[in-house]
């Protein structure tokens, strides 16, 4: 009997069932504070862009949690963090979850990640005045050409790994890739479709021509390994929403 009683604490422990194991939960302390804390970078146009003045976000990703904490009846709390942080930032309980991240195995790892909601591609940019300069990949794998990407981001390993010939420059968070290209003190960078697409319209930024798409991505939000509760909560969250339109809606709003 106590064996038979060990092994059913132990599929409820498993099923999250049980009150000690809820009472651990994200879900509860968010329930309880009346506060949904959401660690973003406020650097990714149209995710999550910070007004330096105000100190307030705007974007897809802000959108999202607004309404996520509108369902769950409490408010949000935006946490500023960068990327070279952002898991340590959910790992160590300084916010509930992470606005949009790639879902990455050395991510994977260490923290846990909602349902996918959306999915990206990585492409080269340059400015528009040196895109003669560039045909395809192998035309930026050259020494003679510099790579600008933002430390402790998913694309730097990108970089690396795709152009291991080039000159790579290492800027740090808040500071961005496209910036140095910007200033002209890099030749190229890479990005997502759906921040190029924003960035192209706003400088005079394009593709590197003939350059096909890389390391398709999935997105999530990054949530505490362990947590399951709270895992399963947004991630049926997700599902509901996106069976109601919310998140068709949404990307619509900001070009996705």
């Amino acid at each position: 009997m106590k064996h038979l009683a060990k092994l059913a604490s132990a599929l409820l422990v498993g099923l999250g069932l049980t009150t000690a194991v809820n009472a651990q939960s994200a879900l509860n302390e968010i329930l309880d504070s009346g506060t949904l804390k959401v660690g973003t970078t406020g650097d990714w146009n149209p995710m999550s862009v910070r007004d330096p003045a105000t100190n307030t976000y705007k974007g897809f990703d802000i959108d999202v949690m607004t309404e996520l904490a509108k369902d769950m009846g409490v408010e949000v709390e935006f946490v500023p963090t960068d990327w070279k942080t952002l898991v340590n930032g959910v790992v160590a309980g300084k916010y509930h979850l992470t606005g949009s991240a790639s879902i990455s195995a050395p991510r994977m790892k260490v923290a846990g990640y909602s349902e996918s909601y959306l999915s990206a591609e990585i492409f080269p940019f340059t400015m528009s005045d040196q895109a003669d300069r560039f045909d395809g990949h192998d035309s930026v794998n050259q020494s003679s050409v510099k790579v600008a990407t933002t430390l402790g981001t998913a694309f730097q390993g990108m970089v690396e790994e795709w152009y291991p010939n080039a000159e790579i420059k290492l800027v740090e968070g808040p500071a961005r890739g496209y910036q140095e290209v910007i200033a002209g003190r890099a030749d190229v960078f890479i990005t997502s479709n759906i921040e190029g697409a924003t960035l192209a319209e706003k400088f005079d930024i394009t593709r590197v021509k003939n350059a096909e798409a890389r390391s398709p991505a999935v997105i999530g939000m990054l949530m505490p390994q362990e947590d399951q509760v709270w895992i399963n909560y947004v991630s049926n969250w997700i599902k509901m929403k996106e069976a109601r339109g919310f998140f068709e809606e949404t990307k619509a709003k900001w070009g996705l």
